[in-house]
């Protein structure tokens, strides 16, 4: 087999570039959007924490070794 039998057809091949196209565009909005600040005043507010369940599965053997979880 040789290097030329693995090309594709054009359109196959311009389809390409234009999907690496787009990619590219979408990264480089990404790249140039401002950094995230790093001032105190800025940074997103406390939030409560989340609940934790405790499975009885878990909760037996976590008995059996005495840790007691309530």
């Amino acid at each position: 087999m040789t290097p030329y039998e693995e090309i594709a057809a054009p359109r196959d091949l311009h389809a390409d570039c234009e999907a690496v196209s787009r990619r590219l565009e979408q990264a480089a909005v990404k790249a140039t959007r401002p950094a995230p600040s790093i001032h105190f005043d800025e940074q997103p507010k406390e939030t409560g924490k989340r609940e934790i369940q405790i499975s009885e599965a878990a909760q037996r053997p976590a008995n059996a070794l005495h840790l007691h979880l309530d």
